[in-house]
């Protein structure tokens, strides 16, 4: 039940709410982007979601546009010179995350659940173990477990058996859990940026 319909519809209701609660931080962001670069405020990506299928997810634009003048690269660093001042104050928050309640709000995101990959990086859909495919009967999400419990460490391999644990175990209770450390961790500045 919980699965099926309660969690799919509390996730719709309260990315509504969230939505108009931080209309007023929307505006103020996309005000700033505009100001400090060109280009579109919103950064849209195609991503794996439920069993494998391709959906766009939305996030803040972060960084340049022209990156012509910049090393081809799916890494982010710390004082990465392609993202903008603006943009690392986004992700040192997590607020360029928040364009993702329109992704809850679309039936393609959730806010607890395994983190969507590119659909080639680190690997097509059809090149995972059926054992790591399991991280994809799920809704991806805006925050999980593995984004909780090992933020710091930006490796597929560490991560994919993490979201499987988390598929294997979710229910109520456990999200109501990962929801509220999400908040303590969602603005933390520690661990954003790749290590190395």
């Amino acid at each position: 039940m919980y699965k099926s319909y309660i969690k799919p519809l509390l996730d719709i209701c309260l990315a509504i709410i969230a939505v108009l609660l931080l209309l007023p931080l929307f505006i103020i962001i996309l005000i700033a982007i505009k100001i400090e670069s060109r280009g579109p405020v919103l950064f849209i990506q195609n991503r794996l979601g439920l069993n494998g299928s391709i959906f766009r997810i939305f996030k803040f634009r972060s960084m340049v546009i022209d990156q012509s003048g910049y090393k081809k690269t799916t890494k982010v660093y710390e004082n990465d010179p392609r993202i903008t001042k603006v943009g690392q104050f986004l992700r040192k928050t997590s607020l360029d995350e928040i364009p993702q309640l329109f992704n809850i709000i679309k039936g393609e995101m959730s806010f607890i659940g395994p983190r969507p990959p590119l659909p080639y990086f680190p690997k097509k859909y059809e090149d995972y173990t059926d054992f790591e495919k399991q991280r994809f009967v799920v809704k991806p999400g805006i925050s999980g477990l593995a984004g909780i419990r090992c933020r710091e460490i930006h490796d597929w391999e560490v991560n994919i058996p993490i979201d499987v644990e988390y598929v294997q175990n979710y229910g109520f209770i456990y999200d109501l859990k990962l929801f509220l450390a999400s908040l303590l961790v969602f603005f933390k500045p520690d661990n954003v940026y790749r290590r190395n």
